[in-house]
Parts: structure tokens; C-alpha cells; sequence
């Protein structure tokens, strides 16, 4: 039997995205943002939802592009604090010693250390309520050679993306592999 929670924002995975803007004054900044994923195949497409009063919506509002970083798990205390501060009262790269990265696509900046970068071209806000979504069309996606497999693509274990969990308010790495997509529904069909 299943037991009622009300309405909540509880989803499993939620990812961990570290969005890069510049500012008015064209100053790097980066926040953690959790409510987000791939929203288009074609264009790729990947969208975001950021409270009013964030900085990051301001600034995204104004540049009308953004990036998405993912961090590894070790990094997972500046992953935190990105999401903790505001980029209009600390400068968070000064404070992490993290390297800020001007994109050659779009105009914002992404944090180098970080394995995986999707650059975004903002294309579409919605108002949601206390939140607006973001929808920013995926014009490149760099990834570091060290995180590639042997034929260039994403490898997720040497990548080590977490996650975060809303309802345990912590951060969770990523399991083991179950098997292949696309293939292991087939015995249904």
C-alpha cells in the first residue's frame, strides 16, 4: 500500500547543474540548480526552472544564454556552495579556486574543472508561479578527453555526476549499470 505525501517536489534522479551567466558587469557566476533535464531531441533541447529573485534568472533574462556544467563527485562541497550564495554578493570562483571559462558559443562562462558543458542559447521562458522555466537550445556540449571512452563519448564512471535528493536534502552518488536501453524491454515485445 502506498501512503500519500501531498504535493511535493520529490523526483528521482534530480540532477545537479551548475548554470554559468555573466553579469551587468560582465563578472562569471555560477548556481546550483536541481529542477531541470532534456526537454527537446530536435533541437536538443535541455530546460531549467529558477526561482524570480535569482541572479542567475536576471542575468540569463539579459545575455539570453547560459551554460550547464556537471560537476564531479568531488566536487560536490563547490557544487553546494554555488547554491548556497548569491553571485551578486560573493565572487564564487574567487572563493573555490575554481576556473571560469568563457564560452566560444554563447555569452557565459563554465567552470573548467567540471568533466561535461552543455552551451545554451536561451530560446523560451515560462512563468510557472514561483518559479520560470528556461529553455535553452544545446549548441555544443564539450567534454574533457579524461571522461571519454575509448571512442569519444561520455563515459558516466569517469565522469561520477551525483545527484541530489529532494526529499533527504543531501547528495547521492550514481549506481551501478543494469543494462542496456533499448534492448532489455525487448523480451516484452
Amino acid at each position: 500500500m502506498k501512503k500519500s505525501l501531498g504535493a511535493k517536489t520529490i523526483v528521482y534522479p534530480t540532477p545537479v547543474f551548475i548554470v554559468g551567466t555573466y553579469d551587468e558587469n560582465e563578472e562569471p557566476d555560477v548556481m546550483a540548480a536541481a529542477w531541470g533535464g532534456i526537454s527537446c531531441s530536435n533541437p536538443p533541447c535541455v530546460s531549467i526552472s529558477l526561482q524570480k529573485h535569482r541572479y542567475t534568472l536576471k542575468n540569463i533574462n539579459e545575455r539570453k544564454a547560459f551554460t550547464i556544467s556537471i560537476p564531479s563527485e568531488g566536487y560536490v562541497s563547490e557544487a553546494d556552495y554555488f547554491g548556497i550564495v548569491s553571485g551578486k554578493d560573493e565572487n564564487k570562483f574567487e572563493k573555490t579556486g575554481l576556473t571560469p571559462v568563457k564560452s566560444e558559443l554563447v555569452d557565459a562562462p563554465y567552470v573548467e574543472e567540471f568533466p561535461l558543458v552543455l552551451e545554451c542559447k536561451a530560446i523560451n521562458t515560462l512563468d510557472l508561479g514561483m518559479h520560470v522555466q528556461i529553455t535553452g537550445e544545446i549548441l555544443d556540449v564539450k567534454l574533457d578527453e579524461s571522461a571519454a571512452t575509448d571512442t569519444g563519448k561520455p563515459d558516466i564512471e569517469k565522469i561520477k555526476p551525483f545527484t541530489y535528493d529532494p526529499a533527504a536534502i543531501s547528495y547521492r552518488a550514481i549506481g551501478k549499470n543494469l543494462g542496456k536501453a533499448f534492448n532489455l524491454g525487448m523480451k516484452f515485445k
